[in-house]
């Protein structure tokens, strides 16, 4: 017994003899008040000792507790685990083994080597002879225009959207083709690993609820032009449409509603800044077609003195809301002008050379400190949504156009499709790399199994130069498994496809009157 317990013990024993010697005397109701009284100071005294912290143990710290084994057991829903992990952080952190653990919708442990012991999967996905990163990012797309896939190739720019891409919009579409084509796109797209894209259309809603129905997470644009488009009579109407669709899905999980005048010379001034405005009171984005032809330059010069990029900045549109599509035709002091606006640039090389719009001066933009992002634009003019593809192009037309192998690598061109691709489209809080408390939006890649993908000696040459869509083998978004084992788990595909093959018929026939 400790020294304050015994000191307790005598105190209650002296209290006893105490009251009883006040009960023999003249008044024994005040001896036991007395020792009930004393009785309770004691009782509570006791209690008050024992929650006393107790002396500390040589190289115990203050406050430390053991914990068993299974309080510090994890246990997560998804553990992938024995692939080599490409992180895609700053650091580019690459274990050639390693594991990620998912719960919920986020990252919760990345680390090399084998699972610890304390980790438990709910799921466990053996990766091994698979690349796992992060979900790749599609910078700008017009994701219905699937339905349009090759109404009118090896055209120039200005012929093929005056001539053809608009004539055609404005006779076919409708909620019912955005919606569809949407489907389609993002079939595409989870199989070959995006899991966020940047997206302007028309009924953007639409294309909202067809994203979300799809699983994957996307920067969802209304489009507003000068005149008249299919989901609205002018750009009064227009964005006002615009504002009913931002307040609906301000707080989607997946969706980010945004706002899309359609570029410097198909918007007035005043129509560009109440887009702006509107992006302003709902916080959301602003998406713009930039500078991205010569034709472009001349319209713009025309109507402001000046070009794209200048004139955004003077009547004040430029922050970092913006997500600047293409920027083929800018100079140093544009390219410093974005750095100085947190504007996000947008590659698009393979629709800018279909197009031949040009080659924008992506190592420039690089090495000015700007986050590039990569997308595959419509698949009217690409014509395909694989942004593995787009990457190999992409590394190999800036080493041709500056006529230097070293100029644009492998790992600067995945970065594009990930960490830098989330920073230019302000994402990069949330995804872009495989770090804990980042979304789970990552994919597994296939190397072993596949001739294009064996030997592999660097693990980003393999990806961006021999691997294509066909090898991703599971999309994750959101800590959902969205395709694994060669089928979509939201997207009913043969009800696509016969839907789309309605559409395409529809439009065909309007083509040929």
């Amino acid at each position: 017994m400790d020294s304050t317990k015994k000191s307790l013990l005598n105190s209650l024993i002296k209290t006893g003899a105490c009251s009883r010697q006040l009960a023999s005397a003249e008044e024994p109701w005040r001896g036991r008040l007395i020792l009930l009284k004393l009785m309770l100071v004691v009782l509570v005294t006791a209690a008050g000792c024992s929650e006393a912290p107790q002396p500390q143990q040589e190289g115990q710290g203050s406050g430390a507790v053991e914990e068993s084994s299974e309080d510090s057991a994890l246990t997560v829903d998804l553990l992938i685990e024995k692939g080599a992990v490409l992180t895609m952080d700053e650091e580019f952190t690459y274990h050639p083994v390693g594991y990620v653990a998912v719960k919920g919708d986020e990252i919760v442990e990345v680390g090399a080597g084998d699972v610890p012991a304390e980790i438990h999967g709910v799921r466990r996905i053996d990766a091994s002879g698979h690349f796992v990163l992060p979900g790749l990012i599609n910078g700008h797309q017009h994701a219905p225009m699937t339905v349009m896939r090759g109404v009118a190739d090896d055209l120039a720019l200005m012929d093929w959207l005056q001539n053809y891409i608009f004539p055609a919009e404005a006779a076919n579409v409708d909620e019912e083709m955005v919606y569809w084509g949407t489907l389609l796109a993002a079939m595409e797209m989870i199989r070959g690993g995006t899991t966020l894209y940047v997206d302007m259309y028309y009924y953007e809603d639409k294309v909202a609820e067809a994203t979300a129905r799809a699983g994957m997470r996307g920067i969802l644009g209304e489009t507003i032009l000068d005149f008249p488009v299919p989901d609205a009579k002018d750009p009064k109407s227009g964005i006002e449409a615009a504002k009913v669709y931002l307040a609906k899905w301000k707080d989607h999980p997946l969706i980010i509603p945004a706002i899309a005048p359609h570029s410097p010379y198909t918007c007035s001034t005043e129509t560009l800044l109440a887009c702006k405005a509107a992006a302003e009171e709902f916080d959301v984005p602003l998406v713009i077609h930039v500078a991205e032809t010569q034709d472009e330059l001349r319209q713009v010069k025309e109507k402001s003195g000046t070009t794209p990029v200048r004139y955004l900045r003077d009547i004040g549109f430029l922050d970092q809301r913006v997500i600047a599509a293409h920027t083929v035709w800018v100079d140093a002091e544009e390219i410093a002008l974005m750095k100085q606006f947190g504007v996000g640039p947008v590659h698009n090389p393979e629709s800018n050379m279909k197009l031949a719009s040009g080659v924008a001066p992506v190592p420039d933009m690089l090495d000015a400190g700007l986050a590039v992002g990569i997308g595959t634009d419509g698949p009217a003019s690409n014509n395909n949504l694989d942004l593995l593809d787009e990457l190999d192009s992409a590394a190999k037309l800036h080493k041709i156009h500056r006529m230097d192998p070293t100029v644009l690598s492998a790992r600067q061109a995945l970065a594009m499709a990930t960490r830098l691709g989330a920073q230019a489209v302000d994402m990069d809080h949330l995804v872009g790399s495989l770090e804990i408390g980042k979304k789970a939006d990552l994919i597994l890649i296939k190397s072993d199994g596949l001739p294009q993908g064996v030997p592999s000696f660097d693990p980003y040459s393999s990806i961006v130069y021999s691997l294509g869509a066909e090898a991703v083998v599971m999309t994750v978004v959101n800590g959902s498994v969205v395709f694994e084992n060669g089928s979509l788990t939201k997207i009913d595909e043969a009800e696509v496809y016969s839907k789309v093959a309605e559409l395409s018929a529809k439009l065909r026939s309007s083509l040929e009157k």
